[in-house]
């Protein structure tokens, strides 16, 4: 009241109308808070003329005050031009340019980001009606790193189909944390965070690993809670360019060597170290443990061909062998196995994640 009076009194001495320009002021200002999105979605792209509109105006057809910033990341197809035409018809679109690779464009996507929370899209899928709002109510109830299920299209393998019907099922933060070392919990273009969560955490990453399984092994020892909210958010395409496939950073190796390098510190070094599989998966699994401390002690497997030998310095003994103070890492490849060791173990009386936890 004070400022408006003051400026009516010092137009009425300059013959200017004072308080109609601070009532358009004031106007101006209650749009702009009208207009604040609650969730920013970054959508970094590369050549993506032939999805990236598709992309864009799945999330804009979200009914939620929110904004598209849409990161070129050195395209040389039309893509760029696409995102200029749709921010002129609408501002939610906020076309931004990097260089550098996906984590320098999403690093410039995330200071650039308005609101609180932060959603992923990938510019060659479609998000689904509902999903942003479902993301935001749950982060409401309390904060975390929200996913939500995904369905496949496009050129799909059967082992991606096994690996989007593990990561559906899990919802619950318990869920989550159990598998975390199997594989990646969370589909990357499928999660809403909140922005001050991924400042806590330096943002991304970039290196010899992938950039979002990274995130969410960083998040999780931080404190953060791995969720997903029981609804289809997002048609997740899948092709011969796909990044899962083409870059080595998403390769076997690469994936195992990132979770020893964040398991190494968790495993209980006043316990023994028992692997669960004396095969590929637990050999290879221990000689990616090795470089960060942790040694096996011995190796658990079922097979009676394998019990008496040696691997990599450790003997090979039978379940029966386990001793109550061993912690496991069950680290087995045959296609239902992980389960049942893991019911054998906690019929035993050993607890998830406090005597044995399961990787692959």
């Amino acid at each position: 009241m004070e400022a408006l009076t003051a400026g009516r009194a010092e137009g009425s001495r300059a013959g200017e109308i004072r308080p109609l320009e601070s009532a358009r002021r004031l106007s101006h200002a209650l749009r702009v808070e009208a207009t604040t999105p609650e969730i920013s979605v970054l959508l970094p792209y590369r050549d993506a003329g032939s999805t990236v509109a598709e992309a864009i105006r799945s999330v804009l057809a979200q009914p939620l005050p929110l904004e598209v910033l849409a990161i070129d990341d050195g395209s040389r197809d039309s893509g760029p031009a696409q995102v200029v035409q749709l921010a002129k018809r609408d501002p939610r679109v906020v076309p931004l340019r990097a260089g550098g690779g996906l984590v320098a464009a999403l690093e410039r996507g995330r200071r650039a980001a308005r609101a609180g929370i932060l959603a992923r899209m990938d510019a060659d899928d479609r998000c689904l009606p509902g999903r942003l709002a479902a993301q935001i109510h749950s982060l409401r109830q309390r904060p975390g790193v929200v996913g939500c299920r995904v369905e496949l299209f496009g050129d799909v393998a059967g082992g991606m189909r096994r690996y989007v019907a593990w990561q559906n099922a899990l919802l619950t933060p318990e869920a989550h944390a159990r598998d975390l070392f199997v594989e990646a919990p969370l589909c990357h273009p499928s999660v809403a965070l909140p922005a001050a969560l991924l400042d806590a955490v330096g943002g991304y990453r970039d290196g010899d690993f992938p950039e979002d399984y990274d995130l969410w092994l960083r998040l999780h020892a931080a404190g953060a809670e791995l969720r997903k909210v029981d609804h289809l958010g997002l048609a997740w395409r899948q092709h011969a360019e796909s990044f899962s496939r083409t870059d080595g950073r998403y390769r076997d190796a690469a994936f195992r060597d990132l979770k020893a390098r964040h398991l190494a510190p968790r495993l209980p070094a006043e316990r023994p170290l028992v692997v669960w599989g004396a095969g590929p998966t637990g050999k290879r699994f221990v000689r990616s443990l090795e470089p960060h401390g942790p040694r096996a002690a011995r190796f658990v497997d079922i097979d009676p061909r394998k019990v008496g030998r040696v691997a990599r310095g450790a003997p090979i003994v039978a379940p029966e062998a386990l001793r109550p103070d061993d912690f496991v890492v069950v680290a087995v490849g045959s296609r239902g196995a992980r389960g049942l060791v893991r019911e054998a173990l906690v019929s035993a009386g050993r607890v998830e994640r406090v005597d044995f936890v399961c990787v692959a």
